[in-house]
């Protein structure tokens, strides 16, 4: 008989057997895991002394006992950090179970404070992504020609950033960057205090600092919006190497859906990069939310694409 404790600690190591692939190092650490109501709780155990040691003996241990167990869905506290979210976020996704940070809820979003207005523009959204993807599906070919021919390597580029209810997903773009540019991310941004973004990023291609320039990588985002991850408007989503570092009192803008354009992306994008007033400024939008203000949103959108503003 299968016992399922409400908590314990579980230490994960990789096994000494030299014939058998180590696991990744982030799961080589020691976690506290809670099951309530079919979900999983992934914590760490920094405060946690009685750790049951389990020994690691597959690359595929985690995900097929995600997969066989009962569990709906995953919920990871952020103090995890960036590198143990996203292996957990991997091996969430293999087994098939979605995964959630567990925040604080954020008081009355749009979504409860006008329930049917949420649903039209859930509906507009829907339908304006799917028309432009079509409309556009020519200049998305050309684009698809122009990486293959000036930048070999994938067409796609694929990263987890933070959704609705705090749901990780991965976003689409066109690859802008030298392959294998996310190992290098960290010795680039040198533990930059702001938004992780550079004018002169050196890992950034020719063909991709002009496809940035006008915002043309990110059209692939269009699928994002017709599988319900993200809206035409909204805040900015997060990745986890910036979520990580959001202050506790402004996590629950993590909840928020988050959108291709918005406020901070025509009113200020790459020319305000502190990260607690980019959050307050998101905050604000959700706050004063309306679909007159997303149209607006959207229609200025136009010319700042146009002209290039602030992007790199």
């Amino acid at each position: 008989m299968m016992v399922q404790p409400s908590s314990f600690a579980l230490s994960v190591h990789p096994t000494a057997n030299p014939l058998v692939e180590p696991t990744s190092p982030a799961l080589t650490a020691d976690y506290k895991l809670t099951w309530r109501q079919r979900k999983l709780i992934v914590s760490d155990t920094a405060d946690d002394h009685h750790a049951i040691l389990l020994p690691f003996r597959h690359p595929n241990w985690l995900v097929s006992c995600l997969a066989r167990s009962p569990v709906t869905l995953i919920k990871l506290d952020l103090d995890l950090g960036e590198t143990r979210l996203k292996a957990w976020a991997d091996a969430c996704a293999q087994a098939q179970k979605p995964a959630y940070l567990r925040l604080r809820q954020h008081p009355h979003p749009p979504a409860q404070r006008y329930p049917r207005r949420w649903w039209l523009k859930r509906g507009l959204d829907w339908l304006a992504a799917a028309v432009l993807l079509i409309l556009l599906s020519p200049l998305l070919l050309v684009l698809v020609g122009l990486i293959q021919v000036f930048s070999p390597g994938p067409i796609l580029f694929k990263q987890w950033r933070v959704g609705a209810r705090g749901k990780l997903f991965q976003i689409i773009k066109f690859r802008t960057m030298v392959v294998g540019a996310e190992r290098l991310h960290h010795r680039v941004m040198h533990q930059q205090a702001g938004l992780h973004k550079l004018t002169d990023d050196p890992r950034i291609t020719p063909l991709g600092r002009w496809m940035r320039k006008y915002s043309l990588d990110e059209l692939p985002q269009l699928v994002n919006v017709l599988r319900g991850d993200m809206s035409l408007v909204g805040p900015r989503p997060w990745a986890l190497y910036d979520a990580v570092r959001i202050r506790p009192e402004l996590q629950p803008r993590l909840n928020a859906l988050p959108g291709i354009t918005g406020a901070w992306q025509v009113e200020s994008r790459s020319h305000l990069r502190d990260l607690n007033l980019v959050n307050q400024c998101d905050l604000d939008y959700l706050h004063q939310w309306s679909l007159r203000r997303d149209l607006l949103l959207l229609l200025r959108t136009i010319p700042k694409v146009l002209t290039g503003f602030g992007a790199y």
